[in-house]
């Protein structure tokens, strides 16, 4: 898979030198060079692993190959800014976040696995649907689940004008005021588990991913993170390879 080419804007805020908003006022404030040469349009596509880029007469380039592992917390949101001043991922990572884009996306009430890289091809090697890469979380949901309804999600159901499918529900235990359910995805479509359960009636009080690929979030404390090293991202994700 050949990198992609993306909006310049959007390249710089994959690299991690302006925030999309900030890169729109530079490129058209004339203050973005791409190979040498001014770029006024912030739509203009590059591949951001191979434009050299300068701001302000600065070259501004990628820092070293970097991939981390966070145990997300609920109540922080996943974006590099927020309007509302909410906590974000960033925020929580600190100066640990320098070039670092998320592989994805959290909602703000769910926690678990949230993987972190440097290297803009990987993170859409692994969030393209066309490469399946199974997404498990464990769920916590209201009401008693049935064997009946887990085999409608993997059967597959149509909710809000779109086909949503569970690649495996797996009922770890039901009574009548609630059940945990761990589900595996492997398309990771918008609020896809919290819709999933909405279509057969369960409402999920809370929401966890364990897994992404071959990664396990495993004993991690929330609020931690660690580094992955190339290799293990290699056995994790085995369709994928740096260019």
């Amino acid at each position: 898979m050949a990198p992609s080419r993306v909006p310049l804007n959007r390249a710089l805020s994959k690299l991690g030198i302006l925030s999309r908003t900030e890169a729109t006022t530079a490129i058209r404030l004339g203050r973005v060079r791409v190979n040498g040469s001014v770029v006024v349009d912030p739509a203009m596509p590059v591949v951001p692993e191979q434009a050299t880029v300068e701001v302000d007469g600065q070259p501004r380039t990628r820092d070293r190959w970097r991939t981390l592992l966070l145990h997300k917390p609920r109540a922080i949101i996943t974006t590099r800014r927020d309007p509302e001043k909410r906590p974000t991922v960033f925020d929580l990572l600190g100066a640990e976040a320098r070039s670092l884009v998320a592989v994805g996306r959290l909602d703000l009430a769910t926690s678990g696995l949230l993987l972190l890289t440097t290297d803009t091809h990987l993170a859409d090697w692994i969030t393209d649907p066309a490469h399946n890469v199974p997404r498990i979380y464990v769920a916590l949901v209201r009401g008693r689940m049935t064997p009946q309804e887990a085999a409608a999600l993997e059967s597959g159901i149509r909710t809000g004008g779109e086909r949503l499918q569970a690649h495996r529900v797996t009922l770890d235990k039901t009574s009548g005021r609630e059940s945990r359910v761990t589900i595996e995805l492997r398309e990771g479509k918008n609020r896809e588990v919290r819709r999933l359960f909405e279509a057969v009636g369960h409402e999920t009080v809370r929401l966890k991913r364990v897994n992404l690929g071959g990664l396990d979030l495993g004993d991690l404390p929330s609020g931690q993170w660690r580094d992955v090293s190339l290799a293990e991202v290699r056995r994790a994700f085995p369709g994928w390879d740096r260019l």
